[in-house]
């Protein structure tokens, strides 16, 4: 089947069944444009517990589905394709923060929303990258041990200098991937251009960037923006999708390894396929899980 094809049985199909799609930015063109919704993870999971529909898709990794679980525990959640994991949100665990926790009681332990629904259940609070600073500055306690990303940690800490971080040795090794070598070479090769870049990045790199942001804020400072080139750095699907949206504007990647591989590994067949009940996954959680997680999401919109 050609692309059309696929797109068009799917845009039929999820209409008679009543099925909500749900794709992250880092997802390709022709996924985006079968998806209700596109955008961060968090707001795909307050768009799934808005959506009249009962079953909903995710086309990006597993936390992002059961995001949408502990949001929407009526609805029934499927993940695209059961590989799509997120290395960031695998590399700590929930006995590692407990015996961290138990090393430094007194401090409160901020997690990205980048982590699984078990971790979420020994946190004192969730954040996004676009509410953390606004977040994490009105928590009582000044100190602070935030998970799992060290680079935005540090991000978050340099803007809220009257707390104490203490930050542990994780990260994305997509944004990782892109150094001040990269800030280099782009800036040489297009020299008006405006450099925008994930906090997930290198400190180094974020430090050089012109502007600095999450997904859906780099995006929106590109399309609002009077300047017309950019130098994008964050995954390449975010400078695709800017292409197809701002065919006015010139959009340059910061690095062509910015690419997260367990986002790739869906396909629109993978869709079809979770539509038809032959393949994706079925997200299942305990209740007790679901509502310990949800605490420290709550938490995370009570504060901001």
């Amino acid at each position: 089947m050609q692309i059309k094809e696929l797109q068009e049985e799917i845009l039929k199909l999820k209409k008679e069944k009543g099925i909500c799609i749900l794709a992250h930015s880092y997802q390709a063109r022709e996924i985006a444009e079968i998806a209700d919704f596109t955008g961060d993870s968090f707001g795909l999971s307050v768009e799934a517990a808005r959506a009249p529909q009962k079953t909903v898709i995710m086309c990006g990794v597993r936390f992002m589905a059961e995001t949408v679980k502990i949001l929407s525990p009526q609805k029934t959640v499927y993940l695209a394709n059961p590989l799509a994991g997120c290395q960031m949100a695998d590399q700590m665990d929930k006995e590692l923060i407990e015996q961290v926790k138990d090393r430094y009681p007194d401090y409160t332990v901020v997690c990205y929303i980048n982590t699984t629904s078990e971790l979420k259940t020994v946190c004192d609070v969730c954040v996004t990258s676009s509410s953390a600073v606004k977040i994490i500055g009105k928590l009582p306690n000044k100190n602070i041990l935030f998970i799992p990303d060290k680079q935005l940690g540090a991000y978050v800490a340099k803007k809220l200098p009257d707390k104490n971080f203490k930050l542990l040795h994780g990260g994305c090794p997509t944004h990782l991937r892109a150094g001040t070598r990269d800030v280099s070479n782009a800036k040489s090769l297009h020299p008006g251009a405006k450099l925008l870049v994930h906090p997930e990045c290198l400190p180094e790199v974020v430090e050089a960037a012109d502007f600095v942001g999450s997904t859906t804020a780099i995006m929106d400072y590109a399309k609002n923006s009077g300047e017309k080139e950019f130098i994008i750095g964050t995954e390449l699907a975010v400078m695709n999708h800017l292409q197809y949206e701002c065919p006015d504007k010139s959009f340059y990647p910061l690095s062509i390894n910015l690419v997260c591989h367990n986002m790739k590994i869906i396909t629109l067949t993978d869709v079809l396929g979770c539509i038809k009940g032959l393949g994706g996954e079925k997200i299942e959680l305990d209740e007790d899980t679901r509502i310990k997680a949800k605490i420290c999401i709550d938490r995370m919109i009570e504060l901001g």
